[in-house]
């Protein structure tokens, strides 16, 4: 198993680096970006456009898996260049042009899944790159501390995001293309933060696999990143996508339909509070043992949709449990992800447990969209709780 290097690349201010930091703020920024359209997706694809749950279902599977295969791409083409700002930039810049273009496609089905596959296409060439721009920037010793601070200030994007579109749907009302302008706007600036603010050190190339996409593959040959990669990518087939989970809440609540645009608000404020600390304990207890404890939690979000008759209650005990779930899954992943790759594979390690992730979460969206508009509500909860704990059981059994 490789072990990284204790030899950070820039000194430390606190308990993390300014590269750190300055990633967090453009994430914030984009994340508001990205969480206006993830609230309004559900209220203008069911409500404004009549669209079924089978294809409301297929396009969120498009929106989590498009990013599948360009992420392979964003960690081969970063790391063989090292210059990972560079092509985090072109994903950030990708899903900043494409906000313009959803109201132009209007009631389109084929349309809307075109920009949204564009959108998340920019999200899978950045993401690797910048969990590796963090991860060469950090001592491995606080690695969960600083990919729970970069997920915090994140998450503080995805507070503003679905409060921002609130806001503008309270305000005009359903109206798209004024939510997706705004949208633009926010992910503009984080584009021009991320090129005017975040350091890239330039170093000689340090030994190691020569990058290449065969050298990403191959890291699959290695027991403890594979057993990852594997047992990431089963329980990503039994995760329900967040835009299913809170329209699930809102019906099982009987929570009003206005106020679905806010539950993302919910989840996010206790990833806020709870990804820092969280990210620190994985530090000292183990980081895989934390992201299987995520995922029990989120089956008590599941479980909660069992019971009748809870009300504003049980929708906060099911956010309170997908905000924990959340803060002990994100980082957490990909700090144990990054302890196990080289650093001349760093951004390609990374993208492959992500990619196995994001094609597994688009097959459960697909297939909970057609569950959901055929069968009754409680037998779809009933076959999401049995996937994701058999999906459970078997990450443990693969002992990651």
């Amino acid at each position: 198993m490789y072990v990284a290097s204790a030899r950070p690349r820039e000194q430390v201010r606190g308990k993390v680096p300014g590269t750190v930091v300055a990633l967090g703020a453009v994430s914030l920024l984009t994340d508001v970006s990205a969480e206006m359209v993830t609230a309004f997706m559900p209220v203008y694809l069911l409500v404004t456009l009549n669209m079924s749950y089978a294809q409301f279902g297929f396009l969120d599977g498009l929106y989590t898996g498009a990013t599948a295969v360009l992420r392979l791409v964003g960690g081969h083409l970063s790391d063989r260049t090292r210059r990972h700002k560079a092509v985090a930039a072109v994903g950030y810049g990708l899903s900043a042009v494409t906000k313009l273009i959803f109201p132009v496609v209007g009631a389109s089905a084929f349309g809307i899944g075109a920009a949204l596959a564009a959108d998340r296409a920019g999200k899978g060439l950045r993401t690797a790159p910048r969990d590796a721009l963090i991860s060469l920037a950090t001592p491995p010793d606080r690695l969960g501390a600083a990919f729970g601070l970069h997920r915090t200030m994140d998450t503080v994007g995805a507070l503003l995001g679905p409060l921002v579109t609130f806001l503008l749907l309270y305000g005009i009302g359903t109206v798209a293309g004024p939510v997706f302008a705004v949208s633009a706007c926010f992910a503009v600036v984080g584009l021009i933060v991320l090129v005017a603010f975040v350091r890239e050190n330039p170093a000689p190339a340090p030994a190691g696999p020569k990058p290449s996409v065969r050298a990403g593959l191959a890291l699959l040959r290695g027991a403890g990143y594979r057993r990852v990669a594997v047992a990431s990518a089963v329980l990503g087939l039994a995760t329900l996508s967040d835009a299913f989970v809170f329209i699930l809440v809102q019906r099982a609540t009987g929570a009003p339909l206005h106020l679905l645009a806010l539950f993302p608000l919910g989840t996010a404020l206790v990833f806020l509070v709870a990804a820092a600390p969280v990210g620190r304990l994985a530090d000292r207890v183990g980081r895989w043992p934390v992201f299987l404890v995520g995922h029990v939690l989120l089956l008590g979000v599941y479980a909660v949709l069992l019971v009748p008759g809870t009300g504003y209650l049980g929708a906060g005990a099911a956010l309170l449990l997908h905000g924990l779930f959340y803060a002990a899954t994100d980082g957490v992943l990909s700090a144990r992800v990054s302890a196990l790759v080289p650093e001349t594979l760093r951004a390609s390690g990374l993208a492959v447990v992500q990619t196995g992730q994001a094609l597994a979460r688009f097959a459960s969206s697909v297939a909970f969209g057609f569950l959901l508009q055929y069968a009754a509500f409680g037998t779809a909860v009933h076959v999401a709780i049995g996937a994701l704990l058999g999906a459970v059981v078997v990450a443990w059994r693969l002992g990651a």
